[in-house]
């Protein structure tokens, strides 16, 4: 399921945690439950219910916490670091691949076994 072609959806339980990082400019689209949304930097915190969009201001860590289950869906497009621009890399990251990063368990084949 989608929120839009750009869209990533993410679902989370009561007390459920997760960190996006650099995703400033993409818009937060809450379609259920309360978020507990924290940015990097900022003194202030944002709580957004069903039906609320917000978009995040600026980069580093954002991390929402899921007051009760939830769902929301991140939309955009990544707003660019300074450097990227002046190099002229890439102009955007998909935040569906950013967040497959974060949620991808880890390789345990590379742990011993004993």
């Amino acid at each position: 399921m989608s929120c839009f072609e750009t869209g990533t959806v993410v679902s989370l339980e009561r007390r459920d945690v997760v960190t996006l990082p650099d995703v400033r400019g993409a818009t937060l689209r809450v379609m259920r439950g309360t978020l507990w949304v924290t940015q990097h930097g900022s003194r202030e915190d944002v709580v957004l219910r069903g039906g609320d969009n917000w978009v995040v201001e600026r980069n580093g860590p954002t991390v929402v916490e899921a007051q009760n289950d939830a769902l929301f869906c991140v939309a955009g497009a990544l707003a660019l670091d300074d450097r990227d621009a002046v190099a002229g890399h890439p102009a955007r990251r998909g935040i569906g691949a950013t967040l497959q990063r974060l949620l991808h368990a880890p390789n345990r084949e590379t742990a011993p076994y004993y």
